[in-house]
């Protein structure tokens, strides 16, 4: 098996776009906001829907959503007097793809 010098494998991704990525996967770090996305993932739904859900009180649940929001995985609309979240990045499936097969129940 032969070595391969680092600085000549131009697929390597930029140490600043590794730091963004590793900030983004910090933000997904966390059971709710896993739950949240699986939800969002097979629609749109509002911040009380989605504090039920993961059994949390809805301003912990908009916490979540904001920081998510922040880091471009979602995005809202309003209709009427509900806000309903939606996923912004479709890589988002990928990687629950990747959760859910390594973790959802058997």
């Amino acid at each position: 098996m032969g070595t391969k010098s680092v600085g000549s494998d131009s697929a390597l991704v930029s140490m600043p776009n590794l730091e963004a990525a590793a900030e983004c996967l910090r933000t997904l770090a966390h059971p709710c906001r896993l739950r949240i996305v699986q939800m969002l993932m097979k629609g749109s739904y509002t911040v009380g829907q989605l504090a039920e859900a993961c059994d949390i009180p809805s301003h912990m649940a908009s916490e979540h959503l904001r920081l998510m929001q922040r880091c471009g995985f979602l995005d809202s609309e309003k209709q009427g007097r509900f806000r309903y979240y939606h996923i912004a990045e479709p890589h988002l499936e990928k990687i629950m793809g990747c959760i859910i097969s390594r973790f959802g129940d058997q």
